[in-house]
């Protein structure tokens, strides 16, 4: 399955129309209702104090101002600042709730990503790089949450302010306020034209930023590399093509997102000029009174200055689209490792069956091609083979960290795509070449992932060591179960840290235990001492060693040469050299 965020179809995530994308915004925060409804019956209250404003205003004048009864001018005073101190305090009420409603939502959308990437397969990360995925989850969520939290309610209280004002303005004089309206329909046409291309720009800013994410992220993981090697300038050089790309990407984006103000506030200046010349040739003709014309101009006000602040917002709103797209894409993902009805199991001696299985990487080349073999209970198998020859493959489909492409994988004569993950987890350990640790302590990373031993205090957990005969590989580290693990740094081995792997993988008494190169990085007196250990486990363990060099697996039951999509059972050891020899398989 295709995985690639970069390369995955437009048609997944988009491109809805302007409202159906806001609807589908909206529904991020379904779960705040009743604090939306609340929020929502302050815009309108703050809105329709605002649009009685400037009609109470020419009421004055026209009634009081021009007769000079200043008692009257006195008590409208004292009403309108009545009320704009209550649309204050509503405005304020209104706009610290939406901001716990967007911090609300960017924790939920947060939680909902890194969930949905705990769900999804090592296909989607061997195709996706970290630092995008990090940007995603940090930055693209952030500009959904800058949108709720700052802009949503603005964009509508000024939407419903623009609108009722445009109603009064219609009421008011039809004539003058179609003429002083007609603007906006050009803004509105000019607006829809141009959103997509502005909402593309937004998306190709946010896909720079991801990428300058995933390339100082990559970087800086391999930092210690480029100081070896003295390779700096490269270091430089392709963090400076990545930040030149954003910050192009960057200048174009806030060219469309600022290029709607300048059109908004002429078409203002256009519809106020338009009332003024006609409201003062209305007045000449006896249609209008003075107080009236200065409310009409209050309401285009009303009605223009909304678009001007929606014309910000507007860019704001684009850019939530774009994030959103983002995000959207990568959940609509789902683990293509899917769990199938469990047949009966059937009582079989082999641990693990290969049924003429071919496995192919996307837009890749096929790796395996209808192999077939049997790995029978409490036996050491060994693959060999010439680099990429499908080694670390056929391990990884053994652990269900792939599916075949075809043919069927069974585990105790089950189909492995029967059992869940974590079923087949308790029944599989997998020791990699490159150990996979995490920050705290040898104990943390010990305990990692197993049930069994979570609960076990010091002394339970160092009485199960020494039961599994790792007691010994404990001695190795200054502060035994207490030395700090980090994941920066140089507080302990590489070797060290194949030894909590090696450890962490025996502690769980697994049924298959698979070791892919794991004795690599180790000396060769420990490398012994790993193989006393693992004589110790069960004699209904499984162990499955990968390797490249025939000299590690002496002590296997049987090899098999892995090449050019093909496994060949190749017998014992002395059967493997002398096939070798002779010229039949390669190493």
């Amino acid at each position: 399955m295709n995985y690639n965020l970069n390369q995955a179809s437009a048609k997944e995530a988009r491109k809805l129309p302007a409202l159906a994308s806001l609807r589908k915004l909206v529904s991020i925060i379904s779960g705040e209702r009743h604090n939306i409804v609340i929020a929502f019956s302050a815009i309108f209250l703050n809105a329709g104090l605002s649009l009685l404003g400037p009609y109470m205003v020419g009421y004055t004048i026209d009634k009081y101002v021009q007769t000079k009864n200043y008692h009257g001018v006195l008590i409208f005073a004292g009403i309108l600042l009545a009320m704009y101190l209550v649309a204050f305090i509503v405005n304020y009420a209104q706009m610290r709730m939406m901001g716990g409603i967007g911090q609300r939502m960017l924790f939920s959308l947060r939680n909902s990503i890194f969930n949905k990437l705990q769900d999804l397969p090592l296909d989607f990360f061997n195709q996706n790089k970290a630092g995008d995925l990090i940007s995603r989850i940090n930055n693209d969520t952030d500009k959904v949450n800058q949108f709720f939290s700052q802009s949503l309610m603005q964009f509508i209280g000024s939407l419903i302010t623009m609108t009722g004002a445009g109603i009064l303005l219609l009421i008011i004089n039809l004539p003058l306020g179609l003429a002083a309206m007609s603007p906006a329909l050009i803004l509105w046409i000019f607006t829809r034209g141009i959103s997509p291309w502005v909402r593309r720009r937004n998306e190709a800013s946010l896909k720079s930023l991801g990428n300058l994410s995933a390339e100082i992220q990559e970087s800086l993981a391999n930092f210690r590399v480029v100081i070896a090697f003295n390779r700096r300038d490269y270091f430089r050089r392709r963090f400076e093509e990545a930040n030149g790309e954003n910050y192009k990407r960057s200048v174009q984006a806030g060219i469309a997102n600022n290029m709607l103000s300048p059109f908004y506030s002429f078409a203002s200046n256009v519809g106020q000029l338009i009332v003024l010349a006609l409201g003062i040739w209305f007045i000449i003709k006896g249609y209008f009174s003075i107080g009236l014309l200065i409310s009409f101009i209050s309401y285009i006000s009303s009605f223009y200055n909304p678009l001007r602040q929606m014309a910000a917002l507007w860019a704001n709103f684009q850019l939530a689209l774009a994030a959103w797209d983002r995000i959207s894409l990568l959940l609509s993902f789902e683990n293509n490792l899917k769990i199938i009805p469990a047949s009966n199991e059937v009582s079989s001696s082999s641990c693990i069956n290969f049924a003429n299985v071919s496995f192919t990487y996307p837009n890749g080349k096929e790796v395996l091609h209808k192999v077939s073999f049997n790995l029978q209970k409490g036996r050491t198998y060994a693959f060999v083979g010439p680099t990429g020859g499908g080694k670390t493959t056929t391990a990884s489909l053994i652990a269900r960290l792939y599916d075949a492409t075809k043919g069927t994988i069974f585990l105790n004569g089950r189909d492995i795509r029967s059992y869940t993950p974590c079923e087949r987890a308790s029944k599989i350990g997998f020791i990699l070449q490159e150990p996979i640790l995490f920050s705290g302590t040898v104990r943390d990373n010990l305990l990692y992932g197993n049930p069994d031993c979570s609960g076990l205090t010091g002394d339970q957990l160092g009485k199960a060591l020494e039961d599994a005969k790792l007691s010994g590989l404990l001695k190795r580290f200054d502060k035994g179960l207490d030395t700090p693990i980090q994941m920066t740094g140089d507080g302990i081995s590489l070797g060290q840290k194949q030894l909590i792997s090696f450890m962490r993988a025996i502690l769980r008494k697994p049924e298959l235990l698979i070791l892919d190169e794991a004795t690599a990085n180790i000396d060769t007196v420990t490398e012994h001492q790993l193989e006393e250990i693992m004589e110790n486990l069960p004699s209904s363990t499984t162990r499955v060693i990968i390797a490249h060099r025939l000299n590690t697996i002496e002590n296997a039951d049987e090899i098999f040469f892995v090449n050019s999509g093909k496994i060949i059972p190749a017998g014992s050891f002395s059967e493997a050299i002398n096939l070798l020899m002779h010229g039949k398989v390669e190493s």
